[in-house]
């Protein structure tokens, strides 16, 4: 915040500053659009999800209100109740979710502090009130102050969420450590064994070979499968604008590619609906969460179903903010037990490791669930009377900021 000398310098009156705030506030709009742009042109993010509902679009010009206010009466300092605070924090915790770096929040209200200062430079040309060289620089660091201010918020809020990040990402990875080393070891552990068996027993029948066989076959897949879980994590952590778009459709056929050989060994039949929308989704967000739900259901098919699927769907629901993306994997498996559906997404939980003899770490779906919160979607469970409904939902909007413009 600004130091008592720097509040005392610049609470001077201004002549202009009443009439360059009002001419700020009347402009608002134009200029947040104008800040939009510039900053879609200096980072790798696509428009759509610099401001990515039209709630925060629509309220980011609060910022500018409180710039206006405090260039035309710096008395009244930007307090933490103020709205501008709260759009600020807001502000913050966005650019932490998608990815920024402060370097680039900075560049951000650089770029802020250009468009104001070129704006209401050329504002001041077109007005007749009296006003001296030395009134112009105090109504200019009052400009500079309350976009200081606000800068200072911004960042402060995204600091404080990086290092939460940071230590949740520490105790994540001791507990991912302890789980993987654990798992790897049984699983190594179980292939040597066969091995061993079938190496110094030549006398075994044709089935007892084949047992051993599926125990090292049975293994190296659950290896496998938790190295791409370990894999996934990592990607997690990664830069979140790093992404590639495709159509829904391609996603759908590449994850069921990717679990083709699993779903033929457990007799699954994968299905993918016909009427999948015409909708560009990230590729790594949307292949990534729907393998790790067909791989469940391939996991937990239900043994006496003589006809097991598993069938992905996609809809577009329509809302005020343009509405969201909605990706469903519905299967006729076990289902999951009542007392532990509210557990699913937690990591390394699994609902039927005494049912079944699936292997795993139970962390797909919470890998799904972080996945698809990293880009502000939601994941989900749902049971019918027979199997489960797993979903995730991303935001969808139709060219809302093209709309804008216009």
């Amino acid at each position: 915040m600004p130091s008592r000398a720097t509040l005392e310098s610049t609470t001077r009156e201004c002549p202009l500053a009443t009439a360059l705030a009002e001419r700020l506030r009347q402009s608002r709009h134009d200029l947040v659009m104008h800040w939009l742009e510039r900053i879609s042109q200096r980072v790798q993010v696509d428009p759509n999800r610099i401001f990515p509902t039209a709630d925060l679009l629509d309220h980011v010009p609060l910022l500018l209100e409180g710039i206006a206010d405090y260039l035309e009466n710096p008395a009244e300092e930007i307090s933490t109740d103020m709205p501008v605070v709260g759009k600020a924090m807001e502000l913050g915790a966005l650019r932490h979710r998608q990815g920024f770096d402060a370097y680039e929040i900075l560049k951000e209200y650089e770029i802020l502090g250009g468009i104001l200062f070129t704006y209401l430079a050329n504002a001041a040309d077109e007005m007749h009130e009296p006003c001296e060289k030395s009134e112009l620089l105090v109504c200019g660091h009052r400009l500079f102050t309350a976009i200081s201010i606000i800068q200072q918020t911004t960042t402060s809020h995204y600091l404080r969420l990086a290092h939460q990040r940071v230590a949740e990402r520490e105790g994540r990875l001791r507990a991912f450590n302890r789980s993987i080393s654990h798992e790897i070891k049984n699983n190594v552990g179980a292939i040597l064994g066969a091995g061993d068996m079938l190496s110094t027993l030549p006398d075994l029948t044709d089935e007892q070979r084949q047992r051993f066989y599926g125990i090292i076959v049975r293994n190296g897949r659950a290896m496998k499968g938790t190295l791409d879980n370990l894999a996934a994590l990592a990607r997690l952590e990664g830069d979140a604008r790093q992404q590639r778009n495709i159509h829904i459709a391609e996603a759908a056929k590449e994850a069921c590619r990717q679990v083709r050989d699993a779903a033929q060994a457990a007799r699954v039949e994968i299905r993918l609906s016909p009427e999948l929308p015409d909708a560009e989704v990230n590729a790594a967000v949307v292949e990534l969460s729907l393998a790790n739900y067909l791989t469940n259901a391939i996991k937990y098919a239900n043994p006496e179903e003589p006809a097991r699927f598993a069938e992905i769907a996609a809809r577009v629901v329509e809302g005020a903010e343009g509405g969201e993306l909605v990706v469903t994997v519905r299967d006729n498996g076990l289902g999951v037990p009542r007392g532990k559906r509210d557990r699913l997404f937690e990591r390394f939980f699994r609902a039927h490791e005494t049912v079944t003899r699936a292997e795993g770490t139970g962390l797909g779906l919470s890998i799904v669930r972080e996945t698809v919160e990293s880009i502000g979607g939601r994941a989900w469970a749902e049971f019918p009377d027979h199997g489960s409904m797993f979903g995730f939902a991303l935001p969808f909007r139709r060219a809302a900021i093209e709309d804008r413009r216009r």
